[in-house]
């Protein structure tokens, strides 16, 4: 898959060509990184679909129609270990450990593939099978009562993949989906749809195994979202505000925004939150990006209004339905009320430690190189005690083509908005 092509995952419901996404033009408007960071860095898609949670977990609106929503969303049992698969670390680890994923695959819940014109509008048409999962990050919720931590794996981090060798983070739920839809249809399947249901399941097993392995952290809870989720809930709040130090643009991603404010939605936001060509740290400055956005998203929703409007908790409510998967135990209000740090601001955003974001494969892909003892010291530090300082890259530099652009005096957005590279 090329890189920075992202696509729209699982939704509840089958998407046909009838369900192309229209986007509503929102005028770029001028308006109200590193490690630990009250803005964080969390994901394109997942960030969003947080939001949506902490929006429904914070209005009396939920309560109504809980167990309709619980009751559309669909599961994936990721967690249970089976026989002959790695053992997982302890489960008492002082946090209840939640792994947050988006992935670019290009099917609904039910394994449907999306429309071009849907993928169009999402402007990532481009498909060469595979599936990346692009934003991981665990969610460390800590027993004692302790500040929440939201963890960010870079996409390239290069690690071992348990049975598999070693290769991207990014990759681990691709190379174990592919391998069991092969193994599918040596078997006689012809049932497309289940094909990419079952390969699905067996490649967020391999991924929760990849991350459980790089952090000694058991994965209580599993929660993913796809790119038309990401959309319709960018949509349902009417565009996300968010601060550029420089003007920039990315042909890959669709990038094309200028220096300072602007509001981005749709389309627009999912290249904002998916560059990283041309930009400093390529990689690590997306992170980054991901992390204000979510911030932006956080302070527009709780602010006057938002909540108040049926409307907007229904479009919410249905982008949730729509792009969401979760584990059969990961209850969604007990969900919003465990993050609840974030709507208040008592979240602490991480990124594992890197040696390099520049760093080459034996195979010669770029990757970034960590220090696998270092990065399960750091993440067992956030278990209810404060993290360390952060500590950036030590060749600096991301993964991204370009060069930096030229020095220029730093802006300073409004309240909740954040400016980043």
């Amino acid at each position: 898959m090329a890189d920075d092509q992202e696509e729209p995952e699982k939704s509840a419901d089958p998407v046909t060509e009838s369900d192309d996404v229209q986007p509503s033009p929102v005028p770029r408007e001028a308006a109200g990184p590193s490690r630990v960071r009250r803005v964080g860095r969390v994901s394109r898609r997942v960030a969003v679909g947080l939001v949506s949670l902490l929006a429904l977990g914070g209005s009396g609106y939920v309560y109504v129609t809980k167990d309709q929503l619980q009751s559309t969303v669909p599961t994936t049992d990721v967690l249970t270990p089976r026989a002959g698969e790695p053992a997982p670390p302890p489960a008492d680890d002082g946090a209840e450990d939640i792994l947050l994923v988006g992935s670019d695959a290009r099917t609904d819940a039910q394994g449907n593939a999306l429309p071009p014109r849907v993928l169009r509008q999402l402007r990532t048409e481009a498909n060469n099978g595979a599936v990346n999962t692009d934003t991981v990050i665990l969610l460390r919720v800590p027993k004692n009562g302790g500040k929440p931590s939201a963890i960010s794996i870079p996409r390239d981090t290069w690690t071992a993949i348990p049975g598999r060798g070693e290769g991207k983070i990014n990759s681990a739920y691709g190379i174990a989906k592919a391998h069991f839809a092969q193994q599918l249809r040596s078997q006689g399947e012809h049932d497309q749809a289940k094909i990419e249901r079952d390969s699905d399941t067996e490649g967020r097993r391999v991924l929760v195994q990849t991350v459980q392995d790089l952090t000694q952290v058991r994965v209580d809870h599993y929660a993913e979202i796809n790119l038309l989720g990401f959309y319709l809930l960018t949509e349902a709040l009417g565009g996300v505000k968010v601060c550029l130090n420089h003007a920039t643009e990315d042909k890959d991603s669709g990038a094309n925004f200028r220096r300072g404010e602007q509001t981005v939605s749709g389309g627009e936001a999912l290249s904002f939150v998916r560059q990283r060509k041309n930009l400093p740290r390529g990689d690590l400055d997306r992170i980054v990006r991901q992390q204000a956005f979510l911030s932006s998203a956080l302070h527009q929703l709780l602010s006057a209004g938002t909540l108040t409007s049926p409307g907007t908790l229904n479009d919410l409510m249905d982008a949730v339905h729509r792009s969401l998967t979760l584990d059969p135990g990961l209850d969604l209000l007990q969900f919003a009320q465990q993050a609840k740090g974030i709507a208040s601001g008592d979240l602490a955003f991480a990124t594992v430690p890197v040696v390099t974001a520049n760093g080459r494969s034996a195979d010669g892909q770029s990757i970034v190189q960590v220090d696998v003892k270092a990065v399960r010291e750091f993440v067992a530090s956030l278990a209810g005690r404060p993290a360390p300082a952060a500590a950036r890259p030590a060749s600096g530099g991301g993964s991204g083509s370009g060069t930096a652009p030229a020095a220029a005096p730093l802006l300073r957005g409004s309240p909740g908005v954040p400016c980043v590279n």
